[in-house]
């Protein structure tokens, strides 16, 4: 029988059963009414407020102690920080000097600065990151020519290596610029406790259209308890707290992302594995493989043919019901009034066709399961052993970190990196786990963990009904 026909004959064989076609599209309707809103909430003394917004529209922490002068034009500044340190010990405790746009929350900034554990560096505009080549260095440099800044660094203050030049448009003639110090609360288990870092600096040193004024401290954003600054004959000593820096879900306090609409999927894997396994005992059960094989006796095209029609049938039922979905929901919880951290186009449609990817490489996971056990209650128990409660387990809040980014790094599960909408920045330390989420794989490299699994099943499954009669 040639390719085509044998593709024919499973599909009429999958379509002429009730049940089995039935499933996928109550498989599909959960995906589409069960949408689970996840929400977190921030800790301790963080405002409860709406997200604070980046220059690129992006939820940032906006959060520091600030001792300022004004810059009316171009200029440079010159500072050496004598030492850093927390009360905690966070290693991304940040001091240094810094040009911002405006007091309003989100404004644009560029920054040099020296941190407890990571360096010095140059970030801006809360995102962008670079390290200095000097990790070692003390002396801190910036300068202002119109919209661009420049910062350097240098370990005794004479020769200076460049660390990033950046742009900040619409940069305004008039800015506020100085020593500022922060300090993110420090990852602690499933949690978060708060710190405080104290910096001392030298005198600063000044060229440039400075304001004549003496300098003056005040703080940015919330963690206003937290700092302060003292001046001395040989410079500052500066407290703060918070941070400059993309945000994560624990810094807003009621948010959403647009991965949590899809997990509607734990339901869904479950019809699929229950379809997927009995298209295959159900005819070991009835003796119909008998005749399937007598009439096809080359086994593995069987196993192909089935293996093809059932993704097929799953991967168009998925994406049929996901992109229905996600626009939808995210559409109404947006009407609710509840922040959703943005995603780009291309990142919401890999999520829509990575899910239904997803559902389609369990079901043919199942198959091959139910090929090599026979039995429908033990093959569906194992394919739920090894996908839906890894899954179930890897969602529970108070799972340790450790534990979760195990399960969906090792396990048929870390498939569902591919419904990962938030970026993880390596400059910001915050509770990464998959019930925030977060996946320790990129998208597509735990999709091919799933695929890994499924390949290696459909394997033992074809060399078993080789070797075995039917």
């Amino acid at each position: 029988m040639t390719w085509p026909r044998l593709l024919q004959a499973e599909w009429t064989k999958f379509r002429s059963v009730r049940g089995w076609a039935g499933g996928i599209a109550v498989a599909a309707l959960l995906m589409l009414l069960f949408p689970v809103v996840g929400l977190a909430g921030g800790g301790g003394d963080k405002q409860a407020s709406a997200a604070t917004l980046g220059p690129d529209g992006e939820p940032v922490s906006d959060s520091y102690f600030f001792v300022h002068r004004v810059l009316a034009g171009d200029g440079q500044i010159t500072v050496e920080v004598k030492g850093l340190a927390s009360e905690r010990g966070t290693p991304w405790a940040k001091a240094g000097l810094i040009i911002s746009a405006g007091p309003e929350p989100g404004a644009r900034y560029a920054a040099v600065l020296v941190t407890a554990g990571h360096g010095v560096r140059m970030q801006h505009d809360y995102r962008y990151d670079r390290a200095s080549s000097d990790a070692a260095a003390r002396w801190l440099r910036l300068t202002r020519r119109a919209d661009t800044i420049i910062g350097e660094a240098s370990a005794d203050g004479q020769s200076w290596s460049r660390i990033d030049t950046v742009r900040l448009p619409g940069l305004a003639t008039t800015v506020r610029a100085g020593l500022f110090v922060t300090c993110p609360d420090r990852v602690q288990g499933i949690g978060t406790a708060s710190d405080t870092a104290t910096a001392e600096f030298g005198t600063p040193r000044v060229m440039g259209d400075w304001s004549p004024a003496a300098w003056a401290g005040g703080q940015v954003g919330a963690y206003g308890a937290r700092g302060g600054f003292t001046p001395s004959a040989n410079g500052f000593t500066v407290s703060g707290a918070g941070d400059l820096a993309p945000a994560t879900r624990g810094d807003v306090p009621v948010a959403a992302a647009a991965g949590d609409l899809l997990l509607g999927t734990f339901l869904a894997l479950i019809v699929v594995v229950v379809v997927a396994t009995l298209t295959i005992t159900t005819e070991y059960r009835y003796g119909l493989i008998r005749g399937t094989l007598s009439a096809r006796p080359r086994r593995g095209r069987v196993l192909a043919a089935k293996a093809t029609v059932l993704a097929g049938v799953t991967f168009a039922a998925g994406l049929g019901a996901t992109v229905v979905a996600l626009p939808l929901w995210l559409r109404l919880i947006r009407g609710l009034g509840i922040f959703v951290f943005p995603a780009p186009p291309g990142v919401l449609l890999r999520a829509e066709v990575g899910t239904a990817a997803v559902l389609a490489a369990v079901a043919v996971f199942a198959l091959a399961l139910g090929t090599v056990l026979r039995r429908s209650a033990t093959a569906v128990t194992a394919v739920v052993a090894t996908t839906v409660l890894p899954y179930l387990l890897a969602l529970v809040p108070f799972l340790p970190p450790p534990m979760a980014q195990w399960l969906t790094r090792f396990t048929p599960v870390a498939g569902l990196a591919v419904q990962q909408t938030l970026i993880r920045y390596p400059q910001v330390d915050s509770v990464y786990t998959p019930a925030d989420g977060y996946y320790p794989l990129a998208p597509w490299a735990g999709f091919a963990v799933l695929c890994g699994y499924t390949a290696l099943a459909l394997a033992v499954a074809l060399i078993v009904l080789r070797r075995r009669d039917a």
